[in-house]
């Protein structure tokens, strides 16, 4: 249960951070409200989380999957340049949260 509260804190940090590029610096109220209220829902859900999976999986799995989505996103539908850096990056992102979660408790 816990991971499935973790997906959709991710997810909701990913929609309040799409609509925060929307809200024009927060001048538009919809998408700042939009903002305001995903990242309300994800701290939400990342503090259920943290009930049944370790602070550390969960905070790295939350902001690099968080990233690693938004960064993609950008680049498949806000027209952002893809670099081999750019892919190199958000590569290593997901390899090091692959890493974190399959690294076992100690």
């Amino acid at each position: 249960m816990g991971y499935l509260l973790l997906a959709g804190a991710i997810a909701a940090e990913v929609a309040a951070t799409t609509a925060m590029k929307y809200s024009d610096g927060f001048s538009r109220l919809g998408p700042s409200l939009l903002t305001l209220l995903g990242y309300v829902v994800s701290f939400a859900l990342l503090a259920q989380t943290l009930k049944t999976v370790s602070v550390g999986t969960a905070y790295a799995s939350w902001s690099g999957v968080g990233t690693a989505a938004i960064a993609t996103s950008g680049v498949v539908f806000l027209g952002e340049g893809m670099t081999v850096t750019k892919a190199a990056g958000i590569a290593l992102i997901i390899v090091g949260v692959v890493v974190l979660n399959t690294g076992g408790a100690h």
